[in-house]
C-alpha cells in the first residue's frame, strides 16, 4: 500500500461513509473534531484527495454546481481505495507507533526546575487540559444531539479517556512534589551503602 498522509487517510475514512465532495469533507472534520488529529487545511484537503485519485484509491463522480457557489466535484471510494482503508486501520490499531510528544522530552528534564516551578507548571497544564477535556465534552453532547452513531466519534471517546488520565497523574505529581514526597534536592543516584550497615559508606 502506498504512504498515506495522516489527512489523506482521514479523507479516505470520510469517503468510505458516503460520496462527498472536499468542502464537506472539511466540515465533516470540523464538526468531528477531527482537526484535533491532524492539521487540516481546504487546500490541503484538495490536493491530498487528489493524490487519492492517483492512487486509484478515489474516484470522481461528477460536478454540480448550487446557486452562485463555485463548481464542486463529488468523489468516492473504489474498492482498491476500501482495501488500502482496511489495511491501515488493522495495522494502525493492532501495532502502537513510536509517537516523540514534546511533554515526554520536558517531564525528562524537569529537575532543571526548581520545585515551585514544577509545581506551577503541573497546575497550569492541568487547567488547560482540563479546559480542552470540557471542550471535547461538548462535541460529543452536540453529536450525540445530532444522534450520530457512537462508533463515528470513538476517537473523542478515546481523547477524553486520555486527558483524564493525564490530568490525574499530573494532579497526584505536583502534589507528591509540593508536598515534598518526591525529593527535589540532593544527589540523583544515592551513595552506596556497606553490606552491615543502613548508613551511607565514607
Amino acid at each position: 500500500m502506498a504512504s498515506l498522509t495522516p489527512l489523506a487517510f482521514a479523507a479516505l475514512g470520510l469517503l468510505a461513509e458516503a460520496p462527498m465532495h472536499p468542502y464537506e469533507m472539511f466540515q465533516t472534520m470540523l464538526q468531528r473534531r477531527e482537526d484535533e488529529n491532524v492539521k487540516v487545511r481546504p487546500g490541503t484537503l484538495y490536493h491530498q484527495i487528489g493524490r487519492l485519485v492517483d492512487l486509484g484509491y478515489a474516484e470522481a463522480l461528477g460536478t454540480a454546481r448550487e446557486g452562485n457557489r463555485p463548481e464542486r466535484t463529488t468523489y468516492a471510494i473504489t474498492d482498491h481505495g476500501r482495501d488500502a482503508l482496511e489495511a491501515g486501520l488493522r495495522r494502525m490499531v493492532a501495532e502502537p507507533a513510536d509517537e516523540y510528544p514534546e511533554f515526554h522530552i520536558a517531564v525528562s528534564h524537569v529537575d532543571n526546575l526548581s520545585a515551585d516551578d514544577v509545581v506551577t507548571a503541573l497546575r497550569a497544564r492541568v487547567q488547560a487540559l482540563t479546559a480542552r477535556r470540557d471542550e471535547y465534552d461538548a462535541a460529543a453532547t452536540s453529536l450525540q444531539d445530532k444522534r450520530l452513531a457512537e462508533r463515528f466519534w470513538l476517537d473523542l471517546s478515546y481523547v477524553r479517556a486520555m486527558l483524564t488520565a493525564q490530568i490525574e497523574w499530573l494532579s497526584a505529581t505536583a502534589e507528591r512534589v509540593a508536598s515534598g514526597d518526591i525529593p527535589w534536592d540532593g544527589p540523583a543516584v544515592p551513595a552506596p551503602t556497606s553490606p552491615n550497615s543502613k548508613e551511607p559508606t565514607r
